[in-house]
């Protein structure tokens, strides 16, 4: 009986795990029924799943009945950021002293960016003082518009310039491959980057942290 409890339990909760991965990838409300056919089970035991994490705030519903993620989502996010910060740390320490420029890793809140970590080159006389916290919407500079492209399905490198600082060059690239992450990994400089030459080097490096993170 014990066996059969603990089956049924991992069951229910790996069920749970896929509807929030579900919710997280395409960033659009779903209805019961569309939950139901895209998980490959019945609409009354993908009600008892809403119920229990509606309850606990992990997902929320629009006017409309569409499922959302809730925001107990957000606070766990937060919490994850200082080891996902430690995870970067090295990658981005390669890119900044590589290239010259502040490396940073940028994560998105809704329709903001977070930058979660930044390391500035050693080496240079002058660079960008780019803070860790900072928050801007993600249709402005490369980090954001990495994390939209992303969204779309392109994993290309985005170069912008004077966008989030008068004088600033930023290039960035997504990180790929990891459903529970929308981050990108830039650099930002106030001398001229070249986008041909510095744009792989920042996706070789989004695709580093990628692998050490999944």
């Amino acid at each position: 009986m014990d066996a059969l409890m603990a089956a049924e339990s991992s069951q229910t909760l790996d069920r749970g795990l896929r509807l929030l991965r579900l919710l997280a990838d395409g960033h659009r409300g779903r209805t019961p029924t569309e939950l139901a056919t895209e998980l490959e089970l019945s609409r009354p035991a993908v009600y008892r799943l809403l119920t229990t994490l509606q309850k606990e705030g992990f997902v929320r519903r629009d006017g409309d009945g569409r499922v959302h993620l809730g925001f107990a989502v957000l606070v766990l996010a937060r919490a994850v950021q200082p080891l996902l910060r430690e995870g970067a740390l090295p990658t981005l320490r390669r890119l900044a002293e590589e290239v010259g420029a502040t490396a940073h890793l940028t994560v998105s809140e809704g329709e903001d960016g977070l930058a979660v970590a930044v390391v500035e080159p050693s080496w240079t006389d002058m660079h960008v003082a780019y803070r860790e916290g900072s928050r801007h919407p993600l249709s402005r500079g490369a980090a954001g518009l990495a994390i939209l492209a992303l969204r779309g399905g392109r994993t290309g490198y985005v170069a912008t310039e004077g966008q989030l600082q008068e004088g600033a060059h930023g290039v960035a690239a997504p990180v790929p491959g990891l459903p529970w992450l929308e981050a990108s990994v830039g650099v930002v400089s106030f001398t001229s980057l070249d986008p041909a030459v510095i744009g792989p080097r920042v996706a070789t490096a989004a695709e580093s942290l990628s692998r050490s993170l999944a």
